[in-house]
């Protein structure tokens, strides 16, 4: 399951990073990301297209706030490649420059407190090491050239130390404990979480290592967490908002879960640790709390801490707090004791009195500033968006912002006024030449009298009197909410210009909109967040406009799994199924996810608990396959360890056997997200032409 807005971040951080070896025989790639002429013509979303678009992430403002870099990421589907470059822009004249020209991974860029040079990441040397380069584009350099490569660098606010991380090798190998049997292809486990999401347990732990840095020379480095069988930051996505540089640089604040693995899999309690640079001493600062403790941020003046904190053991969407650890009193404060939602992304104010967050309203995601002294929360943002990230810097607010019309730009935000000004058009040509649909917001009564808000996505030139094929869109999660996203599989747009009227309603255990609403799928998958579904489709099903002889639902994740549990009790509404890596028999998922924690809380605890759950004897959907009659098409990726692939293969078996209309799309080398152009654009062919033969 995704469930966690973490996910997005991680997600987009799998993307930046992915690239391909060109053989010599490959044409030269193009990343260009120019349409061609019958790509213009035809006017309307392709998935060809959608790969073409330049996918903006990690913006980072100068010390003086006058400029920004930030990381673009292309792909050339034909060849299977893609490359991410560093880029810059002035926030005055908005004059923009590429600055790397190496045609691999370059990013993670980082300003030098001095704001004289860029340090990024860059695989140009073979490996991943650190590089500098002059915001002019000159004096482009390798700093560091640690065996194996680093995952991730700051540097200290004085610039005189850098932090870096790299994977440390501290387990034996199989072929270690047998070197005289060379030729074996073995794993030899002992404990839990021997894989995680799309990977297994490399026997390697990631290690924060301090160096000292003198204008582009790094000196010997020291491991603070030598001989640990721990990860900072946490596996297996490795964030680096998971490490922090104190204002002084004489501290680095870092999250880890240091317990053994199988405990590791069945708990949340990630602590903050305070490690001081003179004397070697470690802190944990966040031992009384059970669940979740990271993403720690000094203020500028060095008095504070702030992180987020999640209170419920086991329960990975419990609300997210925002925390401040007074350094010099050992005083914890709960800031957001009296705001209903979540909050992430923290960005210190210059006063060090206020602090920038992000968080959920209505499906949207806003900017919010709370004042320390008064508590009192301000919302600076509005509108129907995604803010995915923030950067201040000397009074200067940027943010990265989406839609589901509109994929990652840069935006300058007035911290007061919350005026916006977009400062990166990256996609322009693009959506010049290509119609959107609309996307309106509509509030549907449920079975138990609350109101629902789901999002209305309509074809281009989309015509009221006419009627549409309509997709309901059953979210993941379970607990991640239907937002202002753009997607680049899960696209709303590129469904509606295939001729679909989309319906995604924020259905039961989504957040942004209140605690209590975002809590009521744990323990109940089956229950009330189906009746919402059913809720949207029926209503909606009511317009002219929508051919209720001709609906589908569609899913992946926990929508998956909805769509599983809708085929078995749908009662004749659809027509046509979709469910990617869903979770089909409640038993076997609990027996084979690696995240045992997750399913103990959604689920109630392990099937053999006494009394037994009463999820897996109501919600499992492998208990009405008797009720099978729709034609559906099962996706998983062998990789996927969250929802192992044979979730789907039973599903698949079951519905042959049945005689029911199948089709099975197994990717050998995709884990929960489809990641591979030409994989991403077979996925699209394979569900539009599913889609087509039976709504239309």
């Amino acid at each position: 399951m995704t469930g966690k807005n973490l996910i997005l971040l991680a997600l987009a951080t799998l993307l930046a990073t992915l690239a391909c070896e060109r053989r010599p025989d490959e044409p030269e790639p193009d990343f260009s990301g120019q349409l061609t002429a019958g790509e213009i013509e035809g006017g309307i979303l392709t998935p060809e297209i959608l790969w073409k678009f330049g996918r903006v992430s990690d913006p980072r403002l100068s010390p003086d706030g006058t400029k920004a870099v930030y990381g673009v990421s292309r792909y050339d589907y034909n060849t299977n490649m893609s490359k991410t470059d560093i880029c810059i822009i002035d926030l005055s004249t908005r004059e923009e420059e590429i600055l790397t020209d190496h045609p691999g991974r370059n990013y993670a860029a980082r300003w030098r407190p001095d704001g004289e040079r860029i340090g990024y990441l860059s695989d140009e040397s073979g490996s991943v090491q650190l590089w500098e380069i002059n915001p002019d584009g000159t004096g482009k350099r390798m700093v560091s050239d640690i065996d194996g490569g680093i995952t991730g660098f700051a540097y200290s606010p004085a610039g005189d130390n850098i932090y870096y991380t790299k994977q440390v090798k501290l387990d034996e190998t199989p072929q270690e404990m047998y070197p005289d049997l060379p030729l074996i292809d073995v794993r030899i486990e002992d404990e839990l979480m021997y894989k995680h999401w799309s990977s297994w347990h490399n026997y390697s732990y990631s290690h924060i290592f301090i160096a000292p840095y003198d204008d582009g020379s790094l000196g010997t480095a020291t491991d603070i967490m030598e001989g640990e069988r721990h990860d900072s930051p946490l596996a297996p996505f490795y964030n680096q908002a998971g490490i922090a540089w104190s204002s002084d640089g004489r501290i680095v604040a870092y999250t880890s879960k240091k317990m053994g693995r199988t405990e590791y899999a069945q708990s949340t309690d990630a602590d903050i640790y305070l490690y001081y640079l003179d004397t070697g001493e470690t802190r944990n600062i966040t031992r009384d709390n059970r669940g979740y403790d990271r993403y720690p941020v000094f203020s500028p003046d060095g008095r504070y801490l702030a992180w987020q904190s999640m209170e419920t053991p086991g329960y990975e969407s419990d609300k997210a707090r925002l925390f401040i650890y007074n350094l010099s009193t050992g005083v914890k404060t709960y800031l957001t004791r009296d705001f209903e939602e979540n909050a992430s992304g923290f960005a210190w104010g210059a006063d060090s009195q206020h602090i920038f967050f992000i968080s959920g309203e209505n499906a949207t995601y806003q900017i919010f500033s709370i004042n320390l002294q008064t508590r009192d929360v301000t919302r600076i943002t509005t509108g129907k968006h995604n803010i995915n990230s923030i950067d201040v810097s000397n009074g200067v607010l940027i943010a990265d912002k989406m839609s589901m019309s509109m994929a990652s730009e840069l935006f300058r935000i007035n911290p007061v006024t919350g005026n916006e000004t977009q400062l990166t058009f990256t996609n322009q040509h693009i959506y010049d030449n290509i119609g959107m649909g609309t996307v309106r917001e509509r509030w549907v009564r449920t079975t138990d009298g609350k109101d629902m808000l789901v999002w209305i996505i309509y074809p281009p030139d989309f015509d009221s009197t006419k009627e549409y094929p309509a997709l309901l869109y059953c979210q993941g999660g379970p607990q991640s909410a239907v937002s202002q996203f753009f997607s680049y599989r899960w696209n709303f747009q590129l469904m509606a210009a295939n001729g679909y009227v989309i319906v995604a309603p924020n259905r039961r255990g989504l957040p942004t909109f209140g605690q209590e609403w975002n809590r009521q799928i744990s323990g109940d998958w089956g229950g009330q967040a189906m009746d919402d579904y059913l809720s949207a489709i029926d209503e909606l099903a009511r317009e002219p406009y929508i051919d209720r002889e001709r609906l589908g639902a569609v899913g992946a994740s926990f929508g998956g799994y909805s769509v599983f549990q809708l085929a078995g009790t749908h009662e004749g509404r659809f027509k046509a199924f979709i469910s990617h890596n869903g979770v089909f028999n409640l038993e076997s998922m609990y027996a084979a996810t690696e995240e045992t924690f997750f399913v103990n809380h959604d689920l109630g605890g392990p099937f053999w608990r006494r009394p037994r759950p009463v999820s897996y004897d109501r919600f499992s959907p492998h208990l009405y396959v008797e009720n099978w009659d729709t034609p559906i098409l099962i996706i998983t990726g062998e990789l996927d360890y969250r929802v192992p692939y044979n979730e789907g293969m039973q599903a698949f078996n079951i519905a042959r056997l049945r005689g029911i209309p199948a089709r099975y799309l197994h990717f050998p080398n995709e884990g929960h997200w489809v990641l591979q152009p030409q994989n991403g654009i077979l996925w699209q062919r394979e569900f539009f032409a599913w889609l087509d033969r039976w709504l239309n």
